[in-house]
């Protein structure tokens, strides 16, 4: 298009369109070619005029920015990880064994091989050979104990062969006699029961633990409880007193009147009492 064209101005443009679509509909209908057409030429020089002075040409839609990509909020560091344990070093066969064989010892019941592989801090497998191969060695040489499988555990016994040997010591320990003074003990604990330590002795007039520490040791004087008062042990007998005097229950004790001396025989002995 030349440069001779006038200005034109958006009101101008707007009167231009109204014409062009009268004179269309006055022709039964738009032409679509003719409308195009005019519509291009407004667009060409709607682009190449500046618009007159006085009238603001429209600012041209910018489009929008591209929205920034989502930041990722960075991941927190991981905690770090925990070293791992050192493995204790593996114990060789001598240690192996004594190890098993004073565990075996303290134990007053049978023992199973995971306890024992806990303790010693080695495999399961490893144990369960050991401990056939000390068992076996106990029998090779016929020594004074022997270990066993006793359900899911293992326990050390006295062996059979040797069995003599041990009933004679227990059965001599038991047939030794008491002494006066622990006969006369264990007749004011049975008596007296349950009782102290601190009274047996004040009726007896004598320190009393080293006879009660025998009493304990045969069995047939055991600590029940303690007295609320003093906090002293409370000591009864046992059942093996009852077996071993003959007697169901302690109301077949003998009366102590019949056995007490009179009272004026007491008085002469002591006549300041």
């Amino acid at each position: 298009m030349s440069e001779d064209r006038p200005p034109i101005s958006w009101e101008a443009l707007a009167a231009e369109l109204a014409s062009t679509r009268e004179e269309a509909e006055e022709r039964g209908g738009p032409d679509p070619g003719r409308w195009d057409a005019v519509a291009a030429e407004l667009a060409a020089r709607v682009a190449e005029r500046p618009a007159p002075e006085g009238e603001v040409a429209p600012e041209p839609v910018a489009e929008p920015a591209p929205l920034p990509p989502p930041t990722v909020a960075a991941a927190a560091p991981a905690p770090p990880e925990p070293e791992p344990e050192p493995e204790p070093e593996p114990l060789d066969p001598a240690a192996l064994r004594g190890g098993l064989e004073a565990l075996l010892f303290v134990m007053d019941s049978p023992v199973d091989e995971v306890t024992l592989a806990e303790a010693l801090h080695c495999p399961v497998p490893r144990v369960h050979a050991e401990l056939a191969g000390l068992a076996e060695d106990y029998d090779r040489r016929s020594a004074g104990m022997t270990l066993r499988r006793v359900g899911e555990g293992w326990r050390l016994y006295t062996r059979e062969e040797y069995a003599g040997v041990v009933e004679r010591h227990l059965l001599e320990g038991q047939r030794s006699r008491l002494t006066q003074a622990a006969l006369e003990t264990l007749a004011v604990i049975a008596y007296r029961q349950p009782v102290t330590r601190a009274r047996v002795a004040a009726i007896r007039g004598v320190g009393v633990d080293g006879v009660m520490r025998t009493l304990v040791s045969r069995g047939l004087v055991h600590e029940v409880g303690s007295d609320p008062d003093s906090g002293g042990g409370l000591y009864a007998t046992t059942p093996l007193f009852l077996e071993r005097l003959g007697l169901r229950g302690l109301d077949e004790l003998p009366e102590l009147g019949p056995l007490l001396p009179e009272t004026s025989s007491v008085l002469d002995e002591h006549p300041d009492a």
